[in-house]
């Protein structure tokens, strides 16, 4: 007995491909003559990725999708996303550092892009790990070595 399933079965058309996880779409391209091909992740509301496609035989109609096609425009729109996600993470995660007599201890900040309540976390770790402390501070505390020193030198005060 097969289970029912909750993926559509995988589009093959011309202009359009799917599979469970990505759609590309050939739509016409609203700048010139040519054509473009949306590639979508299943539920997001907008294309990962939107790139020129190539002309037909007849200079008019775009090129038919096809499996290697597929393929790589799926391979491109998931490295689109990937170097989107890293690129969003160093925004949001900094980490600095700074010698502490003889050890090093490396301070960090976590910023939280809360819509109600935006805010960061400091916080301090020994060589081996272990927190030392951990603080809640305005989303934008600006972590450099000398804002970390500072604050190991206060004695893991809230910063001013």
């Amino acid at each position: 007995m097969t289970e029912p399933s909750d993926t559509a079965p995988p589009i093959q058309e011309a202009t359009l491909w799917s599979d469970e996880l990505w759609t590309a779409r050939v739509i016409k391209n609203e700048d010139d003559d040519g054509w473009a091909v949306a590639m979508t992740r299943q539920g997001d509301p907008e294309p990962a990725l939107v790139g020129p496609w190539t002309m037909g035989r007849d200079k008019k109609n775009p090129k038919p999708l096809d499996a290697p096609a597929f393929h790589t425009l799926v391979k491109t729109a998931s490295e689109v996303l990937r170097r989107h996600e890293q690129q969003l993470h160093a925004q949001l995660n900094k980490s600095v550092s700074v010698g502490a007599g003889s050890e090093r201890i490396r301070v960090s900040l976590q910023i939280v892009p809360d819509e109600d309540n935006p805010h960061a976390m400091l916080r301090a770790h020994d060589e081996s790990g272990s927190e030392l402390a951990e603080l809640r501070v305005k989303p934008d505390f600006r972590l450099s070595a000398a804002s970390a020193e500072a604050w190991i030198e206060s004695g893991f005060e809230k910063p001013r």
